[in-house]
């Protein structure tokens, strides 16, 4: 009972704070917001609590690490058994698997069997979210494709797309993570806490936006779900996907390099001037939050320097950092901050995502550069809410 309760304070707050923001408090729908509540808490319940839901995402993950282990033989054919030695985990084990990942999505992608998943779960999301087929279909897409590479998808009605709708596309995909590096989060984080935070993060977004940015069905642009790179064979989409793939693992390992420097730089000024340091102080502000979705007190400080280095940093530097510290948590703790870490909530997204809206309609990139703050507000408030659920049934 005390956790229900509490979790019940949780819901709250996170709702007061969302209501600060909303577009238009009038088109809010109580009854399809406690229609969503309901449906997320069955999901958290039956994925980490639930014997068939273990099971489950037992299977997935196994999945996933099958697909790791194929990885790995090409990344040891290159490197020559430095994999297996253990040397340079981060680069190997956890960035070049995202390269064999996305040409897996590339092949699924060209054989049309992603287009149709899509426009199925798009259709039956469509039926119990209120919201349009379009948000829809974009909060599976960009699950399976990924923040930026979503919107070519979208690109035939890119510039008609209002900004109010535009800023929910763009909010899923700051809110999700892509499939394409699922497996990288496996291999820093228990699978299953990834397996169920893709689905808990998809009906958080749903709940949150219907409050930040409530939508009523109709009046959207026709739906065009058109296959990327339509006009290229087989092996030329295999080689773009696979090059795609390498510079999303570029991008993360530059990232990391400099994001993990510039902590220990700051840390290192902090601690000399105040004798505390920057990832210490951010621990305390953000403590009040951990606390709130259920992380216990013991654990609460450390959680929440976490919680902070993944907002300011990214998803990637903040699970090494619990990578250190995980056996010093209790489990409850460990599986409430691991869903809470698994998204893209950061403010390095905004330029990600703005800058893929721009390559295709420089406007609408535009557009999403001027609410970026906003985005990174409600896809943290999307995190807080699924690690939540979390805390409901751990």
């Amino acid at each position: 009972m005390p956790d229900v309760l509490h979790f019940l304070l949780a819901l709250v707050v996170i709702f007061c704070l969302a209501l600060l923001f909303s577009n238009d408090r009038k088109k809010i729908r109580p009854r399809v917001i406690l229609q969503l509540v309901v449906i997320e808490a069955a999901l958290a319940w039956f994925f980490l609590h639930a014997s068939s839901g273990l099971t489950l995402v037992t299977a997935v993950s196994g999945f996933f690490e099958t697909l790791l282990k194929f990885a790995g033989q090409g990344s040891e054919f290159v490197f020559g058994g430095m994999a297996s030695q253990g040397l340079a985990f981060i680069f190997l084990g956890v960035l070049c698997p995202i390269i064999f990942i996305s040409a897996l999505i590339g092949i699924l992608q060209h054989l049309r069997i992603l287009p149709l998943l899509i426009r199925l779960v798009g259709t039956v999301l469509s039926k119990v979210n209120g919201m349009g087929k379009l948000e829809s279909f974009n909060a599976v897409s960009t699950l399976i494709l990924g923040q930026s590479e979503n919107f070519i998808a979208y690109k035939g009605i890119l510039a008609d797309i209002s900004p109010r709708r535009l800023y929910s596309m763009a909010a899923a995909a700051m809110s999700t993570v892509s499939l394409s590096i699922v497996g990288a989060y496996m291999s820093m984080i228990e699978p299953r806490y990834v397996v169920a935070a893709l689905l808990l993060n998809m009906f958080s977004t749903f709940i949150i936006l219907s409050i930040i940015n409530p939508t009523v069905p109709g009046d959207e642009p026709e739906i065009k779900l058109e296959k990327l790179h339509e006009d290229q064979s087989f092996f030329e989409m295999l080689g773009e996907y696979i090059l795609a793939g390498f510079k999303v693992a570029m991008i993360i390992m530059a990232m990391l390099i400099g994001f993990i420097a510039l902590i220990a730089a700051v840390n290192a000024i902090f601690s000399s001037l105040f004798g505390i340091s920057f990832q210490e102080i951010l621990g305390y502000i953000f403590w009040p939050f951990a606390w709130l979705i259920g992380i216990p007190a013991p654990d609460a400080l450390r959680a929440a320097s976490i919680m902070a280095t993944k907002l300011v940093a990214n998803e990637f530097v903040a699970m090494i950092e619990l990578k250190k510290i995980a056996a010093e948590l209790s489990p409850r703790g460990l599986g409430i901050l691991s869903v809470f870490l698994v998204s893209f909530a950061n403010f390095a997204s905004i330029g990600i995502v703005a800058g893929a809206i721009k390559g295709l309609n420089e406007q609408q990139g535009n557009v999403v550069s001027r609410f970026g703050l906003k985005l990174v507000y409600g896809s943290t408030l999307v995190s807080l809410l699924s690690a939540a659920f979390a805390g409901l049934v751990l």
